[in-house]
């Protein structure tokens, strides 16, 4: 029975989003007729469909949401930013991160459990909406976005884990969940590459007004090329991303284009630009509350508060209107000394050091203090909520997954570094924000993206990628053949057949 109890468990974590699931643990009969009939009164036309798909994307969420965000934990893991926050304790999983000491018992469990949940749900609206009282051309829309949802979530598994199993199946409470077994990464490739090409032809091109947010042809395409990249699969990448970015400085087929202004990225209400290829949505509707934050109902973004400085003073009016925060992702002074003349440097860094000597504000130093915090998702008097809920966990900036100038620089990289296309790319890039033209090379490309895409999350991913991990991170406690991934969480290998990842044993 304990066992059985352990099964249902496990399945009610993977479909917690799914209405009118009712599991019973009296006896087997009534076990396994009550699972199969979970779904009897759900899944039977377009609105219940629905809300199964709004469930799917929930999980993309984690980039922003919740203190175990993507973006400030492997920001933490980079070169760029560290840890921050009140101490050396303060989240133990984002500090392991920071100076490399994670290990099975730190890296926390939502990594894993979040994603799957995800896949799971993804598996669930993959199979049942064909049986739904609906029409063909919407059940098909229904189903490319859960499998490039599916794509997405075992991507970034496969980008934080490495080894880990692949489900494709939707779960009843008869099956071993102990023994599902690892695959090799090239099979989970193989798997989002097929989500994605099987999914693509049936996205709309565009989505506007509510639909904002859902999955396009060129987010999948997006995707599927940014895959390939990490693949080292350079000539299908480039071709992708060539149908994405249409001509560089341009509007593309999509609709894509570099917005004028590279500060107006960041401001709140401005959701959804021409820049924007997949944005994660946050609201403040939700009244997230402490006493579900993080568990998946929530729908502010985190990064906000925690990447705001602490005991923020605001002395003069021409100094930032700024909310008081928790000092996560202080930036290093290598990363400030490399923006330095760098149009980019006023919307990406805010200088409390500066504000500071100049008495315009104040602050309160926390742990690894540098004096400079990171600005693009800095929490402004403006932007507090006057719904219900915390103030702190109600923030409504957007988070951009993808935008144009991501997937240009993706391109040129594909490219090599070389030719006329490339170097238009580039220059496309650099010009929007007043820059003048320099030659295109890896290395040229590399640069740019550091100064473009900082503190958005994709630092740590590009390292690994490009073999410098190593190189960059040694100071900070980083081993070769062991950190380019992180650690399963112990509570997932424990009476499982899961193998821990090298090196993480001890």
């Amino acid at each position: 029975m304990k066992n059985k109890i352990l099964k249902i468990s496990f399945a009610a974590i993977f479909l917690v989003s799914m209405p009118n699931l009712v599991v019973s643990c009296t006896d087997d009969d009534l076990e396994e007729k009550e699972y199969k009939g979970a779904f009897a009164n759900f899944f039977r036309n377009e609105q219940e469909c629905f809300f199964a798909l709004v469930g799917t994307y929930d999980p993309l969420r984690k980039y922003a949401g919740g203190f175990e965000n993507m973006v400030t934990f492997y920001n933490a893991a980079s070169d760029d930013f560290y840890a921050g926050g009140g101490s050396a304790t303060d989240g133990a999983g984002i500090q392991g991160a920071s100076n490399w000491q994670i290990n099975q018992t730190t890296m926390p469990v939502s990594y894993w459990r979040d994603y799957y949940q995800g896949i799971a749900r993804a598996n669930e609206v993959i199979k049942r909406v064909p049986d739904a009282n609906m029409s063909d051309a919407i059940k098909s829309r229904f189903i490319a976005e859960a499998k490039t949802l599916r794509a997405i979530y075992y991507f970034d598994l496969l980008r934080v884990f490495g080894n880990i199993p692949l489900i494709l199946n939707t779960f009843t409470v008869t099956d071993d969940f102990y023994n599902v077994p690892q695959v090799a990464p090239a099979e989970i490739y193989a798997q989002i590459e097929k989500d994605l090409t099987d999914a693509t032809p049936n996205l709309p091109m565009t989505v506007g007004g509510a639909e904002r947010g859902r999955l396009t042809q060129g987010a999948a395409k997006a995707l599927l090329g940014k895959v390939y990249l990490y693949e080292k699969k350079n000539t299908q990448a480039a071709a992708l991303l060539a149908e994405v970015n249409g001509t560089p400085g341009s509007t593309s087929q999509y609709g894509y284009k570099l917005v004028d202004n590279y500060n107006s990225l960041w401001i709140t209400d401005n959701k959804f630009t021409t820049e924007s290829v997949l944005e994660v949505t946050h609201s403040n509707k939700g009244n997230s509350d402490w006493s579900f934050w993080g568990a998946g109902n929530d729908e502010g973004n985190s990064i906000n508060i925690m990447t705001a400085p602490r005991a923020y003073t605001r002395k003069t009016d021409d100094a930032p209107d700024v909310v008081g925060g928790w000092a996560f992702n202080t930036v290093t002074t290598d990363l400030y000394n490399f923006m330095q003349g760098d149009p980019r440097m006023s919307a990406t860094i805010l200088n409390m050091a500066m504000l500071t000597a100049e008495n315009k504000a104040s602050y309160s130093p926390a742990y690894m203090d540098t004096g400079y915090f990171l600005n693009k998702y800095m929490p402004t008097r403006d932007e507090v909520t006057d719904l219900p809920g915390a103030t702190e966990l109600n923030y409504r900036q957007n988070y951009i997954l993808i935008r144009l100038a991501d997937t240009y620089l993706m391109e040129a990289e594909a490219l090599g570094g070389t030719g006329s296309r490339a170097q238009a790319l580039l220059d496309a890039v650099r010009a929007r924000v007043g820059l003048t033209s320099v030659p295109v090379s890896l290395q040229a490309i590399k640069d740019e993206r550091r100064k473009e895409l900082a503190g958005e999350g994709h630092r740590f991913f590009d390292l690994v990628r490009w073999g410098e991990a190593a190189s960059k991170l040694s100071s900070r406690g980083f081993v070769a053949g062991k950190n380019e991934i992180m650690p399963i969480p112990l509570t997932e290998l424990t009476g499982t057949a899961l193998k821990q990842n090298p090196h993480y044993n001890n």
